[in-house]
């Protein structure tokens, strides 16, 4: 795959085979020209797990205290008294039956869905739309909860749902170019810390193997697994 010129600029400051503190990588990032839009930035880490066998699956939510930097919408599925509640919440669609037909018609303007544990019986159904884009309500998300309400004020605060692929690779994103950059060390510690709690207890030897800090169109930048406490 060929790459621009801001790229190539890019890649020149950055020496591949060193490992720089997070302080270092996120101001390292943020010195970087601007492109014409607001990118992501994204943390990447590989993990020494199979993600083949069961208990090495590792997969986690955790909320970043300065957000995401992007505004997602929220659907919650339920019905009775708890609408209300999702509704005061700020969930952007509520509703049962009605929205589960409108989703196996199409519709998928949705970022985030929350259901209750009383409509899984008819959301299972969704499972072949919903599940390969990863938005099936799960009770190890937090996303199948009697709690609607807090499930979508954590949505909104900025939970993001982070999943080990095939290759033993978590990628999350932890904010956006235009954070300060204290902000942006704060979210991506954060998420670091909560992917090394949620080492599995079958893991043996090293767990973290890599971190790598980016963004939507830039070359990467390797962290010290330092940043990795407990490692």
């Amino acid at each position: 795959m060929a790459h621009g010129k801001l790229y190539g600029e890019m890649l020149t400051k950055v020496d591949r085979r060193a490992q720089y503190p997070l302080e270092t990588a996120v101001k390292m990032l943020r010195e970087r020209p601007r492109r014409k839009f607001d990118e992501t930035v994204e943390v990447a880490m590989n993990l020494g797990v199979d993600p083949r066998h069961a208990d090495q699956v590792v997969r986690g939510t955790v909320v970043l205290p300065h957000g995401t930097g992007r505004s997602l919408k929220v659907l919650v599925l339920t019905k009775g008294e708890l609408e209300a509640e999702a509704k005061e919440a700020g969930a952007d669609y509520v509703g049962g039956d009605d929205f589960i037909k409108r989703i196996s018609e199409g519709w998928i303007d949705f970022d985030i869905v929350v259901a209750s544990p009383d409509m899984m019986g008819s959301v299972g159904r969704l499972g072949k739309i919903l599940g390969p884009r990863g938005l099936m309500p799960n009770p190890k998300s937090g996303t199948v909860t009697r709690e609607v309400g807090k499930a979508v004020r954590e949505a909104k605060a900025g939970r993001i749902e982070f999943r080990v692929d095939k290759a033993g690779n978590i990628h999350a994103p932890v904010g956006k170019m235009s954070f300060e950059e204290d902000k942006l060390l704060e979210n991506a510690r954060t998420l670091i810390e909560a992917v090394t709690r949620a080492r599995p207890s079958a893991v043996k030897g090293h767990y973290v193997r890599t971190v790598t800090l980016s963004t939507t169109m830039g070359p990467g930048i390797r962290v010290e697994k330092a940043a990795a406490a407990a490692n």
